[in-house]
């Protein structure tokens, strides 16, 4: 018998199955239990979070000759040939591949005939921001005055990309990213059902990396069970998929945070000459770093044992809210640059480097100022006119989350020359990378509400390099 991948083995065949997805199929059944189904629907939502898999149900639901409470039976002949893939009522139509206005014009021309042994005549369209204009065009014309045998259901990962004709003129529904728990109790039953043993904290590693897709944990599963053990390990899935120890993350992390250009070349090091996926690895540190930022407020996270979570609280004595923040920001920056690059250790290695220095360089401003004031003769408590306008820029720029331009202005002086001219004058040790950032149109446009909302009023910008 040929061996059946677990994604397609457990892939739900009733809407009950679905997981994290609860209002959306409830709502579908009370649709088929009330015969109020609509001619066109719209899933949206990322990789492996359901669409597909509920469109199926939905196409067998709306055909299947003993349906129960809204539910396909999956035994009638209808089910039956339509789980095998023979029933020619109900269409697959790929659009990154059949995208063109001929596919959709042959669909059109289908349309005008009554299903050959269903009710109705089911068109399940994948990705379908691929098409073309010419085959949005032509598939409006459908949607606009469609016969009522035919059902389309659109399903896409962007949705921004359709027209708004497109997306007026169906039922809409958005699936959401399904959570770490919802996946683990699925993985659950699956391990159960196949009799497969493995560690609790082994599936919450599985859960994590899956990014909220419930296929693609179920993939990660199988590459961990084709090693043939008889059990499933932590340990054994960070091998497999590459997930860096939390040694290495925590290492590096601190390396950033205590401005220890040093260490962040000799970690940066030991990262490479383990062999671990640096993709993989920037990846687990932006994340790492986002984790450490929830654990200021909350010590829910499941995916951490608590000896983990104990040296990440050490770790939170070195760093603020505010410096972590900001480093999620440019380690994102270096994860996009790595992308891109043809020799990533390089990039790797260089990255964290200049982020260590980049800390050094740019201190926070709190700190200066009080710096300043406290040296400032007969004004220990007092902080010039010129710092306060500073300060209010950075205020500003920090309650808006703009944390990038914060952490650039943070190393620059900020005078009010005359009474609409602001000059910004960079430091010396600008690199090339922020000074372009800084001279963006985007940037230029929030530097101008930045300072409008301080000053009161529209105000000139000079920059001085």
């Amino acid at each position: 018998m040929a061996y059946v991948a677990l994604y397609r083995k457990f892939r739900p065949q009733k809407f009950e199955d679905m997981v994290g997805q609860e209002y959306i199929t409830k709502t579908l059944k009370n649709q088929l239990i009330n015969s109020r189904v609509a001619h066109a629907y719209l899933f949206s939502g990322g990789r492996g979070s359901g669409k597909t898999t509920t469109a199926k149900i939905l196409a067998r639901a709306v055909n299947c000759l003993n349906p129960i409470n809204g539910e396909p039976c999956n035994e009638c002949e209808i089910c039956k040939h339509a789980l095998e893939g023979t029933l020619t009522d109900i269409s697959e139509i790929d659009a990154a591949s059949n995208n063109g206005v001929d596919n959709i014009r042959d669909i059109r021309e289908e349309v005008e005939f009554i299903p050959t042994n269903a009710k109705y005549r089911v068109y399940i369209i994948d990705e379908v921001h691929m098409l073309s204009t010419g085959a949005f065009n032509a598939l409006l014309k459908t949607l606009e005055e469609p016969p009522k045998h035919v059902i389309f259901i659109l399903a896409t990962t962007e949705p921004q990309k359709l027209p708004i004709t497109i997306l007026s003129r169906c039922q809409r529904f958005d699936f959401k990213r399904i959570s770490i728990e919802d996946i683990v109790r699925r993985l659950k039953i699956i391990c159960a059902e196949s009799n497969i043993e493995i560690e609790e904290s082994a599936l919450k590693i599985i859960a994590k990396m899956s990014d909220g897709a419930m296929r693609d944990a179920i993939s990660i599963l199988e590459r961990c069970i084709s090693s043939g053990t008889d059990k499933v390990t932590e340990e054994q899935i960070k091998e497999i998929v590459g997930i860096p120890e939390i040694e290495y993350l925590l290492e590096v992390t601190e390396s950033l945070v205590t401005n220890n250009a040093e260490k962040a070349l000799m970690e940066s090091e030991k990262v490479i000459n383990a062999g671990k996926d640096l993709d993989v690895f920037i990846w687990e540190l932006v994340k790492f770093v986002r984790d450490l930022v929830m654990l200021q407020v909350s010590t829910d996270l499941v995916i951490y044992k608590d000896e983990e979570l104990a040296k990440m609280q050490d770790l939170l004595k070195k760093a603020n809210k505010d410096k972590l923040l900001e480093l999620i920001a440019e380690l994102s920056k270096l994860q996009s640059d790595m992308k891109w690059a043809t020799d990533k250790e390089v990039i790797f290695e260089t990255g964290l480097i200049r982020l260590a220095y980049q800390k050094v360089l740019m201190q926070p401003m709190t700190n200066v100022i009080q710096e300043k004031a406290n040296t400032a003769p007969q004004a220990s408590a007092v902080v010039s006119a010129e710092d306060k306008v500073k300060q209010d820029v950075l205020t500003t720029l920090k309650e808006s989350h703009k944390m990038i331009m914060h952490t650039i202005l943070s190393n620059s002086d900020i005078q009010k020359v005359e009474d609409d001219l602001v000059h910004i004058i960079f430091s010396k040790t600008l690199d090339e990378m922020n000074k372009q950032y800084m001279q963006k149109d985007e940037s230029k446009v929030l530097i101008k509400e930045v300072m409008k909302k301080v000053f009161g009023k529209d105000m000139r910008i000079k920059y001085v390099f």
